[in-house]
């Protein structure tokens, strides 16, 4: 999976950022290399709790199987 993560600089802050696929996954840094790093942080953070929300949904419907899939992200 590819996602795109797209940076805006603003005067004020240094630089926004999100990722375009993801939605609730933003965040901010004063220098484009600090918000990327905030962007990847901001990524996990996110799918671990949509991982963790899933698992206990699965967990009272009875079954769960997990796979796990290589991430790539793409900086535009």
């Amino acid at each position: 999976m590819k996602l795109t993560a797209v940076f805006v600089p603003d005067d004020e802050s240094g630089y926004t950022a999100y990722i375009e696929e993801i939605p609730g996954v933003n965040t901010q840094g004063e220098t484009l290399e600090k918000a990327k790093i905030n962007l990847l942080e901001a990524l996990n953070l996110v799918m671990e709790a949509r991982r963790s929300l899933a698992e206990k949904d699965l967990k009272m419907k009875g079954s769960l199987i997990r796979k796990h899939i290589k991430e790539e992200i793409f900086f535009a």
